[in-house]
């Protein structure tokens, strides 16, 4: 191939990814809930094969589609109550949270370190933080359309299975199948190890609150175990809210930095000893490729993006192994074992 060639096919290429993406962005209410979907069904289909050993097909169906319902329910009810929990604490104690800010404006400028926001920071991140809650909220509006679509999909799967056996041929089958099925299993087991680390986060959490004698310490453990779905940056993001309280109740900076250090070391734990060791050989992608893969799906899709952020980018990953064009592009993004 002449260079000519090359570079047109080069160009081609990046535009064809440009308008993917754009693609992606733009219909995000109707491709957003069908990915969550396919994924929730992933997710769930060792429910309907454990089910179908104690009913009748048609009955393990209603089975599987009730239990992921009521999963979903539960896990969108217990972000809703946290949120408003977190928001209302905040409104509470406003005036002495904008202190504390002021506080650290002044002590920042005095050393010549970078103050969040400038001249009314603290409203513009209050108003930053508002549009992030606002948003999770606005997820919350595409539970039922998720759901529709679990219900209408899940009794599907056989059938299009069938159908992609008789429409391929032996080779092509072969191959879409083992790759679909090792997207699937990896999916199950990222969610699997992610709920575990979870509410081990969780649960730690709020006996750390709770022994240090902070209020609101199940909220605390709940916030960390939501935050903790989304890798690196959630993590990071749990220690805040409770560090930020701690100052108003205790009234100072000595218990603050325990609730602090406390919670740094359960997070740094729990995400580079226990994740590791229950994840194994499972979606493993370096710590920066993690970040520029939350960053991205998280501008594509907001919070859901970043929540699926590692499953999406670990398909891709796996669609890029089988094919000779895009190997590189799979050993970049994965971690050496």
């Amino acid at each position: 191939m002449n260079a000519p060639e090359t570079i047109r096919n080069r160009l081609l290429t990046l535009i064809s990814v440009l308008l993917v993406v754009a693609a992606l962005k733009w219909s995000y209410p109707v491709t957003m809930p069908l990915v969550t979907a396919v994924f929730v069904v992933a997710a769930g289909w060792p429910i309907k094969v454990w089910l179908e050993h104690v009913l009748p097909p048609r009955f393990s169906y209603v089975g599987t589609v009730i239990a992921l319902l009521l999963i979903l329910g539960c896990f969108f009810a217990v972000i809703y109550v946290a949120i408003g929990q977190v928001i209302q604490i905040f409104a509470q104690d406003q005036e002495q949270f904008r202190a504390l800010y002021e506080t650290y404006v002044s002590w920042a400028r005095e050393r010549g370190l970078p103050t969040p926001g400038g001249d009314g920071g603290y409203d513009r991140l209050i108003a930053i933080t508002q549009t992030v809650f606002w948003q999770v909220y606005s997820v919350l509006a595409y539970l039922g359309v998720i759901a529709v679509l679990v219900i209408m999909g899940l009794p599907e799967v056989p059938a299009l299975a069938d159908k992609f056996q008789h429409e391929l041929d032996a080779s092509e089958n072969r191959e879409l199948f083992a790759t679909v099925k090792q997207i699937a299993d990896k999916f199950r087991q990222y969610i699997g190890v992610t709920v575990l680390t979870s509410l081990i986060t969780g649960v730690a959490s709020s006996v750390w609150a709770f022994a240090l004698g902070l209020d609101l310490a199940l909220i605390w453990g709940i916030l960390n175990f939501l935050l903790n779905f989304i890798p690196v940056i959630g993590n990071i993001i749990g220690i805040v809210p409770p560090t930020l309280y701690a100052l108003v109740q205790f009234d100072g900076w000595t218990m603050a930095l325990v609730v602090f250090i406390g919670f740094a070391v359960l997070q740094f734990t729990i995400s580079n000893f226990v994740y590791p060791l229950l994840q194994g050989r499972g979606m493993s992608m370096p710590p920066v490729a993690i970040i520029v893969a939350l960053l991205f799906w998280g501008w594509i899709w907001g919070v859901v993006g970043a929540l699926l952020a590692v499953p999406l980018t670990a398909a891709f990953i796996i669609i890029c192994e089988h094919f000779k064009n895009t190997e590189k592009i799979a050993r970049i993004l994965s971690r050496d074992e």
